[in-house]
């Protein structure tokens, strides 16, 4: 007895496409004269990649900036240097006052969306874990001159922590996928980052799907990707659960992510089988513990619904449709 696909599926898009804070988390190094972190930055150009260890105080957060290779873990990968200098305006004239968060945000607007693109060939997932991220000059670097900015690519989590990535974006699926057993937590019905299954969570990944392999050509329709998922996604979750009765039993909704057009475009392909439980005002009900054994929804034990009597059968749920009672 599973609920299915498009309602959990655009719940699950919304809340973590709106947890995630893809406007306001724009990294700036702390500019210190001879510091590491200020030497990196003035030299990064395309194609390199930063790290840094992230600290609560403003001040030495980011001291330690430092290019890395790509291969290894990093915080930040550069697209694209833009000079304000050359901008014949008096906002970024010398002497002119330091911008503020949304001037910022604004100019990651103005030049990092399209330098971004440009710099993967076009392969950039506009819905995948990845954001267009800028970094900027420290206040006392403005003051001392420095207009360069740097335009990016950054993975941010909902709590706007800026989360380590390996590799050149460019060169991987960027689908906001999950590896099985991982649990994502939640925070007022609206799913967050990956945390440990025995705290609050909205939902429970049990596999990880790749659509490409059943699917080589074009972009397969939502009916098309549902008809493939949803048997797929019900074998996962019965073996990963031990068992065809267990998602029943428990009160829980299985259901997945499906790809739209953009996504396909830049090569994401997988999606994530994931069991949880959506409550009727919207967003998700916060499970503790894994699905595997003993849980409570909303701190209570979930009570299995009444068997169903010998000689009947439900039908099963149609792609988009409500849970079944008990489901």
């Amino acid at each position: 007895m599973v609920a299915i696909g498009a309602v959990g599926a655009a719940a699950v898009t919304i809340g973590v496409s709106g947890g995630f804070d893809r406007s306001e988390n724009l990294p700036a190094p702390t500019a210190a004269g001879s510091s590491a972190g200020t030497v990196s930055f003035d030299s990064s150009d395309a194609g390199d990649c930063l790290q840094w260890t992230p600290t609560d105080d403003p001040d030495t957060d980011r001291q330690d900036l430092a290019e890395v290779s790509c291969a290894e873990p990093h915080r930040f990968e550069v697209a694209r240097t833009v000079n304000l200098a050359t901008f014949p305006v008096a906002e970024f004239a010398t002497g002119s006052p330091y911008p503020d968060a949304s001037r910022f945000a604004a100019l990651r607007d103005e030049h990092c969306v399209a330098a971004v693109q440009d710099y993967t060939g076009g392969r950039f997932d506009p819905t995948g874990r990845y954001s267009v991220g800028l970094m900027f000059p420290s206040q006392a670097g403005w003051a001392n001159g420095e207009r360069s900015i740097r335009c990016g690519i950054q993975q941010t989590g909902a709590t706007s922590a800026l989360q380590e990535m390996v590799g050149r974006v460019a060169d991987q699926d960027q689908s906001t996928v999950w590896d099985a057993g991982t649990c994502v937590g939640v925070e007022s019905g609206v799913p967050t980052d990956p945390v440990d299954c025995g705290t609050a969570h909205a939902f429970e990944v049990v596999s990880v799907v790749d659509l490409g392999a059943q699917f080589p050509g074009g972009l397969p329709s939502v009916d098309d990707q549902d008809r493939y998922l949803e048997p797929t996604c019900t074998q996962a979750a019965e073996a990963y659960l031990g068992g065809p009765d267990v998602l029943r039993d428990k009160t829980l909704t299985l259901f997945w992510d499906n790809v739209d057009a953009s996504s396909w475009m830049a090569g994401s392909r997988r999606v994530s089988c994931s069991v949880g439980k959506e409550v009727e005002s919207g967003g998700f009900a916060a499970i503790v513990g894994s699905a595997k054994g003993d849980i409570t929804i909303d701190g209570v034990a979930p009570v299995p619904p009444p068997p169903v009597p010998d000689g009947r059968s439900l039908p099963t749920p149609l792609p988009g449709a409500a849970p079944l009672p008990g489901a």
